[in-house]
């Protein structure tokens, strides 16, 4: 116990802020696995195996983990049909559709501006190389 007039050290153990919590939200929506998912979800359930081949380049391990992660956060729901192999299907929680809007625009305007970027990143790139193109 401190004595009066003793300055206590509050730690980032000591509590949670809520910066921290809204940062790791921002995280999990806004990493480029999560958004490609929840985008493919705006049209209905879909088969793991469906989300695999439409996403190019995820492995399935980051998939999974990307899945099980949007479900621990409640915008995504696993239901499993007891089958022989089981059929998963993956859709979206009544929170995971509210999102939708802000994912659409966000990958509308990556679409449309991919081309700017791209050359951004180009003329950038030659710059930092003091003028000299590969």
């Amino acid at each position: 116990m401190a004595e009066d007039g003793t300055l206590t050290r509050v730690t980032h153990t000591d509590v949670r802020e809520p910066t921290c919590e809204l940062r790791e939200i921002l995280d999990r929506v806004g990493d480029k696995w999560s958004m490609l998912v929840l985008h493919l979800l705006a049209a209905g359930p879909r088969r793991y195996s469906e989300l695999h081949r439409a996403i190019d380049g995820i492995s399935p391990r980051m998939l999974t983990l990307t899945l099980r992660s949007l479900e621990r956060d409640g915008l995504v729901s696993r239901s499993v049909t007891p089958t022989s192999p089981p059929r998963v299907d993956y859709t979206l929680t009544a929170v995971g559709e509210t999102l939708q809007p802000p994912v659409h625009a966000l990958i509308e305007w990556a679409q449309v501006h991919r081309d700017y970027v791209s050359k951004s990143r180009e003329h950038y790139d030659i710059a930092e190389r003091g003028g000299q193109a590969l």
